[in-house]
């Protein structure tokens, strides 16, 4: 697609990338070797987002060029086709100045998107409100009306992701193809940028859990409550809604939950969507688990 060198960093949350990302950066940079930042997250992208999505800080930026931070206001969706248009927006930027893209990111979902070629069914968003209104919440009904429909489909998702359920369910009805019909492009790992090299951290288990559960202690003793009370009254997007941490904070606010109980429920949660992110990463052949001193002794000074 373009030339140029890309490299990328890749975990589950929690798993030290972001750090190691920096360092990497900041040594290259002072090797002679200009090398910026892609976020490659669904909520970093988000302004007033900060403590929740564990943003770097106004001095890490100034070290290190980021790009794909404080692009949208909460209101605002994000569609993983607009993600993948503007982080590939930005890796050409990156480029032109003659520099190296490190890409960064825990959402296998957009890492996909944006360096593989991908097919992606169009939406209707009137259409998905008719579905969700059809099915009301019953993912056994949904699901069952997308196993007469694309039963490969539905075996792929399974019954209890009413979302998924619902978006394949649209896009049968919208374009007259079976929703596993789009899947083939999935199925290959053909990077646009013949230049990529890629590292995966996967911490072990215990470790990662530890971690997880110290992300979710520091995010309320930086502030997430003040954070959130900050954002509330505001309208908020269907993406932007769905950063972790956010209603668990909002629930506490409002009186439905104990701010005691508040690390725990966040940490819950995260941990469910790292191993989540793991399986994605697992299935991507270009990720093989990497050492943090093998990322930086390769990268650093090459």
């Amino acid at each position: 697609m373009t030339a140029g060198r890309v490299l990328a960093l890749l975990g589950p949350t929690a798993s030290g990338k972001s750090a190691l990302a920096v360092g990497v950066a900041e040594a290259r940079i002072a090797a002679g070797l200009p090398t910026e930042i892609v976020a490659v997250d669904a909520f970093t992208v988000y302004r007033g987002m900060d403590v929740g999505t564990a943003k770097p800080d106004a001095a890490v930026r100034a070290r290190v060029p980021h790009h794909l931070l404080d692009v949208l206001d909460p209101s605002q969706e994000l569609s993983v086709v607009h993600f993948r248009d503007l982080a590939r927006d930005a890796i050409a930027l990156v480029h032109a100045r003659g520099a190296t893209a490190l890409l960064v990111g825990g959402s296998g979902l957009y890492w996909r998107a944006v360096i593989d070629d991908l097919g992606f069914p169009p939406t209707d968003a009137d259409l998905r409100r008719d579905i969700e209104a059809r099915y009301a919440g019953d993912a056994q009904a949904a699901h069952a009306a997308l196993g007469a429909v694309d039963p490969t489909a539905a075996r792929d998702i399974g019954e209890r992701n009413i979302r998924r359920i619902i978006r394949a369910l649209e896009v049968v009805e919208l374009t007259g193809r079976r929703f596993s019909d789009w899947d083939d492009a999935w199925r290959r790992y053909d990077s646009v940028y013949g230049d990529l090299e890629v590292a995966y951290l996967e911490p072990e288990t215990v470790a990662l859990r530890a971690a997880v559960d110290a992300r979710a202690a520091a995010m309320i003793e930086n502030g997430l409550l003040d954070e959130v009370a900050t954002l509330r009254g505001a309208p908020r997007s269907r993406t932007a809604a769905a950063a972790i941490g956010y209603a668990e904070a909002e629930a506490v606010l409002a009186g439905t939950a104990r701010r005691e109980d508040l690390a725990r429920a966040i940490a819950d949660r995260t941990w469910r969507y790292a191993r989540r992110q793991r399986s994605w990463f697992r299935a991507d052949p270009r990720c093989s688990v990497t050492q943090p001193s093998s990322v930086l002794s390769r990268w650093a000074a090459e």
